[in-house]
């Protein structure tokens, strides 16, 4: 089960720390995906990022989950 994190006194959803933690991830694979010519190659870049990002969201979740 996860707990609320307090930042300030200010309580936040785990949810919230694991999408940055998703995003950090998420942005050295768009770079380096960017750099090898990937988005030259796919239909619709934008939709390939958003689909990057929650693939490695899905997988934040599963692992911080394994953990608990």
């Amino acid at each position: 089960m996860f707990s609320e994190l307090s930042v300030l006194g200010v309580l936040f959803s785990p949810f919230v720390a694991m999408m940055a933690v998703a995003w950090l991830i998420t942005m050295p694979l768009i770079m380096l995906g960017n750099r090898i010519g990937l988005s030259r190659v796919v239909w619709h870049p934008a939709l390939f990022t958003l689909a990057i990002y929650v693939i490695v969201l899905s997988l934040t979740v599963l692992t911080m989950g394994a953990r608990s």
